[in-house]
């Protein structure tokens, strides 16, 4: 029997809902709503990649800046300049409009402008995993890059030819979006349908009190625990509760 594979996600518990962690080489698309922890998801892969299996990572930013990213990071203990000093660490940032201080800074790929190029940003992930030799990939989040392509039939296109960029890296990837409706009746958007695996991290109302839920809608290659299980971020990162029910 062929035995997949799996890259361990570095969150504590998923691994079990995952059956031993995300089959390597994968997209894996971690769609959630505000403050639910997407970009907390991205840095832990990663981290845990450099620090428990001496795997280089890269951070492909469509937001927010390497500044940012690290001043959030550090909160949980996390030295990114110290890693990206031990070129364990890349950071690239291909965001379309950057806004410090009032100012509107255009990066040189200036998505939805004049100056962008889709073949550029493609191989600017290409050349920055490369540089490092790459095994863990986070792109944080797709949801600014597609929303430049209105037409679906386009965007859809787009997509698959990030995911297909991102998988002939070799590197195993998560990329966020946004949940543009929560609730357990929420429409799925064309993202899940194309990406290798789909996570969902949303708060819902249970009771009287709001609990951060967790759900793997999908994943190639693997069996899944589909139930909702719940979750937190702790001062280590986020943390999930794969024994215990929401209902």
């Amino acid at each position: 029997m062929f035995k997949v594979e799996r890259v361990p996600s570095g969150i504590p518990g998923l691994d079990d809902m995952l059956y031993g962690g995300i089959p390597k080489g994968r997209v894996v698309l971690v769609v959630g709503g505000p403050g639910t922890g997407k970009t907390i998801f991205c840095a832990q892969f990663l981290i845990s990649g450099i620090m428990e299996h001496n795997e280089p990572g890269l951070f492909i930013s469509l937001d927010e800046s390497r500044h940012h990213i690290i001043r959030e990071m550090a909160s949980f203990g996390w030295d990114i300049p110290e890693l990206e000093k031990r070129n364990m660490w890349a950071f690239t940032d291909i965001s379309p409009i950057r806004h410090l201080g009032g100012d509107v800074k255009t990066e040189k790929l200036a998505i939805g402008k004049k100056g962008f190029s889709l073949e550029a940003a493609m191989e600017e992930i290409r050349r920055s995993a490369k540089a490092i030799s790459a095994k863990r990939i986070a792109v944080d989040p797709i949801t600014s890059f597609i929303f430049q392509y209105p037409d679906i039939i386009q965007r859809r296109s787009v997509i698959l030819e990030l995911i297909e960029a991102l998988t002939l890296t070799g590197a195993t990837t998560v990329m966020t979006t946004e949940l543009r409706m929560t609730g357990l009746e929420r429409s799925v958007q064309l993202e899940e349908y194309l990406a290798h695996g789909v996570i969902i991290l949303q708060t819902l109302q249970i009771g009287k009190s709001a609990t951060r839920v967790i759900q793997i809608e999908k994943m190639r290659e693997t069996p899944i625990d589909t139930q909702m299980r719940p979750y937190r971020i702790t001062e280590n990162g986020l943390e999930v509760y794969s024994r215990e029910s929401v209902f």
